[in-house]
């Protein structure tokens, strides 16, 4: 009776049935990394991450719908071809008033 009960401690399907355990925690928690990230393909709202804010490296990761876009500063300030559109100003209520400028 003693050789039965050594037999069944030293079987090897149980260390099998543990890995498996292990395994679907593992896939559990991934699964809830994927769902719980901001830039997620399933979710349907749109998002924008900033990384690096305010340093040369910044990035902007914009997310709308299934699309993903990609903007990279390039450390200069100013850049672009355009012209001045007007002048804003903040009232002390805290509105803002924006002043074309004449044509």
């Amino acid at each position: 009776m003693r050789f039965l009960d050594e037999d069944e401690n030293d079987d090897p399907l149980l260390s099998v049935v543990n890995l498996i355990d292990v395994f679907l925690v593992v896939i559990a928690m991934l699964m809830i990394v994927i769902v719980r990230n901001t830039l997620n393909p399933f979710a349907a709202e749109n998002a924008v991450v900033v990384e690096n804010q305010g340093k040369p490296d910044m990035r902007i990761t914009v997310k709308q719908g299934q699309e993903l876009t990609r903007y990279e500063s390039n450390s200069e300030i100013g850049q672009g071809q355009g012209v001045r559109a007007g002048v804003a100003y903040k009232l002390p209520d805290g509105r803002m008033i924006y002043v074309p400028e004449g044509q």
